[in-house]
């Protein structure tokens, strides 16, 4: 007889199962590739040519990488119309999305707005996921740090551990 827990009526269910699960695949970027849009180095603008989108909703002590904008995953899905106009009127050609790992809230946003660029025909964007999201950036080392707003060292050195 199993002795796992079974679910009952009154645990929640995840805030993603309010929304369809995303088809496309998923693309992920490097965070050497990220640091060199920042650095200038790939002759693309910040906030004009691509847009970093931190997707922690109160969970995002610690910093977040220089110029990304914070729009909780939990509100995404909902708002992906107005979030591609603003992008799309913008001229942005990359859309870098993240979490603490991008292995959930991150690859999921990306993969939500890829779907969306298919259902309105645009290939002229990119979605990314940021490969091992803030917290691979901020263990990468000082070159990634110093791309770091209101950066602190003590969050990072807490969660290695976890």
């Amino acid at each position: 007889m199993s002795t796992a827990p079974k679910e009952t009526e009154t645990e929640a269910a995840p805030w993603y199962a309010a929304y369809p699960e995303p088809q496309s695949d998923l693309m992920n970027i490097s965070r050497a590739e990220v640091l060199e849009m920042l650095k200038g180095s790939t002759g693309e603008a910040a906030g004009k040519d691509f847009v970093l989108v931190d997707l922690r909703r109160d969970d995002c002590k610690g910093g977040t990488i220089r110029g990304s904008i914070n729009l909780p995953a939990q509100s995404m899905y909902q708002t992906l119309p107005t979030i591609y106009d603003m992008f799309k009127a913008a001229g942005v050609k990359k859309v870098i999305f993240y979490c603490g790992t991008s292995r959930g809230r991150g690859s999921r946003g990306a993969r939500w707005l890829s779907d969306y660029l298919v259902k309105v025909g645009d290939n002229s964007i990119q979605s990314f996921a940021l490969f091992e999201g803030i917290k691979g950036w901020a263990n990468a080392g000082p070159e990634y740090v110093e791309f770091m707003d209101e950066h602190d060292g003590s969050v990072w050195e807490r969660l290695k551990s976890q």
